[in-house]
């Protein structure tokens, strides 16, 4: 039986999620995390729906608050800003909100089509006068901003800088259909435990779960599912048949090469995501290395190991610095396969994290790019001869990317460029549009998150 939706509570959770946000510094996953687990009394269209508006109101509170503002209401600290590290203009927009964050809402139902201003307003207790002025002519009135950068900006509830730099890098018209594309639902993409099922199987069953599928265009492990499934509470999930887990990081795994009885290791493993992809290549034989600064998630993928039946994962946490080294002293040129998908600046993956575009900094790129030249020249020396490495990121730009790949190929000896169509095959690396040896995936070309793989073999 259907349920009507209950507004009162879906809004009550909404408002809750933004200003755990902003006010507080949540990342928009925990927050949401933390109201739902809380709010067991509602349906599961109402927790969808929460989730939709937080994480849409989020996307768009740049476009919201500058409306907002040109229709004259009051603005304060900005929509996913941290207190107390206001950035100038370049930040924005527009960084800074409505100071009534139901306000803001208000615009993004009215915005996103859900109701006309005069019901929302209503429903969230505020001025229908500022909606309607905020909303009269929204479009042609962004139209007409006069500056390309600040105009997409706007368009796209993006900050200037990001916007600088894709124009800079990609050229108008490609970053316009970046910057667009970041702010769209991004799909819900699993990888089909191969230690358990196939694809055309997983599928099948899905389909008896009440759960529409289509393979992924790329990845041969990927499935989309309908954007209504909620995948967690499957029980094709609870059984390990799959992972959810991104198009673009499953290819990156797929890159990797991994075979049965090597020795491989995931080194920025986080919560394991790409391991657990790299198991089912090996199928669980061989020797595979989880390493991580941090034991908290490295006990996540432990857990997920349990769940997907993985049995040949080992997790080993490693010090940042000098110590690095003798922690890694027993596997220095004995890996067949490297894995090396650093921290990064996450450019590529604001569709899902879309409070990350106003928590980022314009010199997040040049910070991160530091960190991984450092790593990267850590961990190559894992690396047999013979044997492969592959650098990823899940950003954009060539400073975490290319010049980071460049320096490999550059500084690190006996790592040769590995062209992708022998890591991926010449007619996925074709279809991709790898250029020798590195690949950038975009999510307006290829439909997954923005990630970037080098691939090198030691010679």
């Amino acid at each position: 039986m259907k349920h009507p939706l209950r507004l009162d509570l879906i809004d009550a959770c909404v408002l809750e999620v933004v200003g755990l946000v902003c006010d507080q510094r949540w990342l928009a996953d925990r927050a949401l995390e933390r109201v739902l687990r809380r709010e067991r009394r509602l349906y599961a269209t109402e927790r969808r729906a929460v989730a939709e508006a937080a994480y849409g109101m989020l996307r768009m509170s740049g476009q919201l608050a500058w409306l907002a503002r040109a229709a004259g209401g009051p603005t304060a600290r900005g929509a996913g800003e941290v207190p107390g590290r206001r950035e100038a203009a370049e930040h924005e927009p527009e960084s800074a909100a409505p100071v009534d964050p139901a306000t803001l809402y208000a615009l993004w139902i009215v915005r996103s089509g859900t109701a006309a201003p005069a019901p929302a307003a209503r429903r969230l207790g505020v001025q229908a006068g500022l909606l309607a002025a905020a909303l009269d002519g929204a479009d042609e009135r962004i139209a007409a901003i006069a500056d390309p950068i600040e105009r997409l900006a706007v368009e796209a509830s993006l900050p200037r800088w990001i916007v600088r730099r894709f124009s800079a890098e990609l050229g108008e018209d490609a970053a316009r259909a970046l910057a667009l594309a970041m702010g769209e639902r991004a799909p819900l993409t699993v990888r089909a435990n191969l230690l358990r099922t196939d694809r055309a199987a997983l599928r099948a069953r899905l389909a008896q779960e009440g759960a529409a599928a289509r393979p992924t265009r790329h990845s041969p492990w990927g499935l989309v599912l309908d954007g209504h499934a909620n995948a967690f509470a499957l029980p094709s999930f609870k059984g390990g048949l799959f992972e959810i887990q991104d198009e673009g990081s499953q290819l990156v795994a797929l890159a990797v090469g991994a075979r049965p009885g090597q020795t491989v290791a995931d080194c920025c493993a986080g919560a394991g995501g790409k391991s657990l992809a790299l198991a089912a290549e090996m199928r669980g034989k061989g020797s595979l290395h989880a390493l991580d600064s941090d034991p908290g998630r490295l006990d996540e993928a432990r857990r997920r190991a349990r769940r997907a039946g993985v049995h040949n994962l080992r997790t080993r946490p490693i010090p940042a610095g000098a110590e690095a080294d003798a922690a890694l002293a027993d596997l220095a040129g004995r890996c067949d396969r490297v894995l090396v998908d650093t921290p990064c600046s996450g450019l590529g993956t604001l569709r899902r994290r879309p409070d990350a575009r106003w928590r980022l900094r314009a010199g997040d790129p040049e910070r991160f790019a530091a960190v991984q030249r450092e790593l990267v020249a850590r961990f190559a020396r894992l690396v047999r001869p013979g044997g492969r490495l592959v650098y990823a990121t899940c950003a954009i730009g060539r400073t975490e990317n290319e010049d980071v790949a460049a320096l490999v190929e550059r500084e690190i000896p006996g790592l040769a460029p590995l062209p992708l169509a022998e890591a991926l095959g010449a007619d996925l690396a074709r279809d991709l549009g790898a250029r020798g040896h590195m690949l950038q995936l975009l999510p307006h070309v290829h439909g997954t998150d923005g990630f970037f793989l080098a691939a090198f073999r030691r010679e």
